[in-house]
């Protein structure tokens, strides 16, 4: 008994610095164990919100320890001072409590993400040398930030009617399948599916599975196993020719695909089978033949978010042309810092900001471009490319890594190692290989892939998920992998 009892506490216990992680064994045992009784109280709605909103606080206590306070203070004053907001009858108050609700969420996620940032930046700038802040930046607090700005917002517009249930709020701002990676969630999107209280179907039981079982495979199979060889070339890059740096530059656009697109498959495929439909975070990116369409692709909640509240309010493209090519640089900046407290996201998000500019002001004659297969093949070879190189600066830890990478792609690159890199990595390039066909396909495609996939018997499903399990097991890695977009 004393055994059991001390590994139910080990189980219970938040490790510092081991988030738990959707694709690991123990989370999985939790949410099965977790459905079990939600499939008892889904129907009885305060029931159903204090039971998920008790296993949604635990999980990121889990994760974060009592830094879950943080989420918590956040969602009183926010829920607080939307309802202020909307019983103020002056514009002046109104923008008063929105202006607090922004900057106490703001300044919270400022200190902790971007207070050392600052401070490293200035000794660096001045040759100072204040101390770096012994900080603990909780997993998930930039998600949750812009959850809750976006429903402050919305009800400042008008666009939301405050809920008068905290529960409610809490409910949707701790949701776990959200809470530590997104997709960030519009409150207008999900009050009122809590709300109707919907009976769950077989096809969002079995649609969720299927974006569980793809989910599962994007991560902890191939994004955890090309990972390793990108690790290898991006911290020493010299030490590479320059075919296997580019072969490490397509591994990275891979990885961090199916990184992030496996962590929202199985965010998305948990709510729905809890009854929630969160709509889809990825669109086949790589598909894209211009930066516009990329982003209407990549990271959906987060680009149009960006959109929502941030280029939007700056003039958008209501105003002159450079003034709207400033907004979009000032978006991508902002978004690029967003990812994390670092120059290389910065230069990240200001290429990508350069790159709409220059496809803005270019747009009267590319509009006019025939559209055969000839010119659609270079607009997406040529947005891949790019995107793919800017991929470079996300990753590398400094301006001198990343471009010590492309400087030996381009002097040293030699197709004559095309032949034995690929026997040397036979699988590692099949599932390269995989991964790109996979953004071969087209919507209408996917579809009817899922809906087979929903139709087929249950021993199948359950055979197919055994399959991915035991190829999760002997793939994996010595440890379970974070998720990329964790730090964030």
């Amino acid at each position: 008994m004393n055994d059991i009892w001390s590994g139910l506490k080990s189980l219970l216990a938040h490790n510092v610095g081991e988030p738990l992680l959707f694709s690991s064994g123990t989370f999985w045992v939790m949410f099965i164990a977790f459905i079990l009784l939600y499939a008892v109280v889904q129907q009885r709605k305060v029931q159903m919100m204090l039971y998920v909103t008790a296993f949604s606080l635990f999980f990121y206590y889990l994760c974060n320890g009592m830094a879950c306070l943080l989420l918590l203070f956040t969602a009183i004053t926010d829920w607080m001072l939307a309802q202020r907001i909307a019983q103020s009858t002056e514009k002046k108050q109104k923008k008063l409590y929105l202006t607090l609700s922004i900057c106490l969420s703001v300044g919270i996620l400022v200190y902790l993400k971007y207070s050392n940032f600052l401070i490293d930046t200035w000794n660096n700038l001045f040759s100072e040398n204040f101390r770096l802040l012994d900080l603990f930046l909780p997993v998930g607090i930039s998600f949750y930030t812009f959850q809750s700005i976006s429903y402050v917002v919305d009800v400042y517009r008008g666009k939301v009617e405050p809920t008068k249930s905290f529960l409610q709020y809490i409910f949707y701002l701790s949701f776990f399948p959200l809470i530590l990676a997104g997709p960030i969630m519009r409150a207008g999107n999900f009050f009122p599916q809590i709300q109707e209280g919907k009976r769950i179907t077989k096809a969002m039981i079995y649609g969720g599975l299927w974006l569980v079982i793809l989910g599962v495979m994007k991560k902890a199979i191939l994004a955890d196993y090309i990972a390793e060889y990108n690790s290898w070339v991006f911290d020493a890059p010299l030490q590479y020719s320059g075919f296997e740096g580019a072969m490490a530059v397509l591994g990275y656009a891979a990885q961090i695909y199916c990184d992030f697109s496996g962590y929202s498959d199985m965010s998305i495929g948990m709510a729905s089978i809890m009854g929630f439909n969160l709509g889809e975070n990825f669109n086949f990116p790589y598909q894209a033949r211009n930066l516009s369409d990329f982003w209407r692709r990549w990271h959906i909640s987060l680009s149009t978010w960006m959109r929502d509240y941030i280029y939007i309010p700056l003039g958008g493209n209501r105003c002159s042309a450079w003034r709207s090519y400033l907004n979009n640089m000032l978006t991508m900046l902002i978004a690029g810092l967003w990812h994390g407290a670092s120059w290389m996201f910065v230069i990240w998000g200001a290429g990508h900001g350069l790159g709409l500019i220059i496809q803005k002001m270019n747009k009267p004659w590319l509009d006019k471009l025939p559209d055969n297969f000839l010119v659609r093949f270079c607009s997406w070879l040529l947005t891949f490319i790019f995107v793919s190189i800017l991929w470079v600066f996300f990753r590398s830890s400094s301006m001198e890594q990343g471009i010590a990478l492309l400087t030996r792609i381009g002097t040293d690159f030699d197709i004559a190692y095309a032949i034995p890199f690929l026997k040397a990595r036979s699988t590692w390039c099949l599932f390269i290989g995989l991964i790109f066909l996979w953004h071969t396909i087209n919507n209408r495609a996917y579809e009817r892939i899922k809906d087979i996939f929903i139709r087929l018997p249950w021993w199948v499903k359950v055979l197919m998920f055994t399959v991915v399990i035991q190829l999760v097991l002997q793939y994996q890695t010595d440890s379970v992998q974070p998720f990329i977009y964790f730090k964030f």
